[in-house]
């Protein structure tokens, strides 16, 4: 591969709690190659070895699609996690516990046979909040706060185009963190220790929310728990925009009228709103590591499929 393309593709992916999703990323048309895009199931309670060869191989497929040997990788992660050096943090999670201290960059490194300096990882709400800053939910606005609400609570800031990541699942609130009542396990807990019945994912619940008034009661709660969590944030940060992307996000028509009538009687002028880029936003979002690293001008194409 030459050195021209080697510097124009990179093969993105976004971690999941329950999934990878790769694609090829074209640097230089500002656009994720939408034939090479792949997306597995990942086993978050899996081994070590049933975790990172899923994600090797969702890489492989991505980069033998676009018909080139891969040369340069982003994955946006879940924290905590070693960035830098690519080594896991992740424990007490309730995912991917198996390859807390892990060397990943290492492994993709022997795996894929590129380079470890070519594999660069970005936090997952960072890698999100940089796509829809750039040319999604977020565009135009000087100070936003983007959260992913998933298998995992996911936080970050942007100030005048700057993402960092804001790591409030690990705050403390009520009885334990952020990241134990803002995830997709709480719902799940929260109806079985209501109902002593169990379900396989938020999905279940709003299918039965409109003949279930405790469902109902379930998502005005955690309203109403987001709303407190989230109170003093947004009065220290000043926000201007929040952005709610993730799995759970999907439901917001059961929960996103009481959280913005709530958030707007602490800060007036604060807007919420939905993530409109999807899993796009992380990819383009991980892939921009190369950007501040080469200099390049990165614009995410807002009107590429999936928009």
């Amino acid at each position: 591969m030459s050195q021209q393309r080697k510097n124009n593709y990179v093969i993105s992916a976004d971690i999941g709690g329950t999934h990878i999703t790769a694609a090829v990323i074209d640097l230089e048309k500002k656009m994720i190659i939408e034939d090479t895009r792949t997306r597995l199931t990942v086993d978050s309670h899996g081994t070590a070895t049933e975790i990172l060869k899923t994600w090797a191989e969702a890489l492989t497929q991505a980069y033998e699609k676009f018909g080139s040997p891969a040369q340069q990788v982003a994955l946006a992660m879940p924290g905590p996690f070693d960035y830098e050096n690519g080594i896991s943090l992740i424990k007490d999670l309730h995912k991917y516990e198996a390859i807390y201290g892990l060397n990943i960059k290492l492994y993709l490194s022997e795996e894929l046979r590129i380079d470890a300096a070519d594999i660069l990882f970005r936090n997952d709400a960072e890698a999100f909040l940089q796509g829809e800053v750039v040319a999604g939910a977020g565009a135009g606005s000087r100070k936003v706060l983007g959260l992913t609400l998933g298998t995992g609570f996911g936080s970050a800031l942007c100030v005048d185009g700057i993402v960092k990541d804001l790591n409030l699942g690990s705050e403390p609130y009520k009885d334990s963190i952020a990241d134990d009542y803002f995830s997709t396990r709480w719902f799940l807990g929260r109806y079985h220790e209501t109902t002593g019945l169990s379900v396989t994912g938020v999905s279940s619940l709003i299918s039965m929310s409109k003949h279930s008034a405790v469902v109902r009661n379930i998502f005005d709660e955690f309203a109403v728990n987001l709303s407190l969590f989230l109170r003093d944030i947004i009065q220290t940060e000043g926000s201007d925009v929040i952005v709610i992307g993730g799995n759970i996000a999907k439901a917001s028509g059961m929960f996103l009228d009481e959280l913005t009538a709530r958030l707007t009687a602490y800060a007036e002028s604060l807007k919420i709103k939905l993530a409109l880029l999807g899993e796009d936003a992380a990819l383009m979002g991980a892939a921009a590591a190369f950007d501040s690293r080469r200099g390049l001008n990165i614009l995410f194409n807002a009107n590429h499929p999936g928009n």
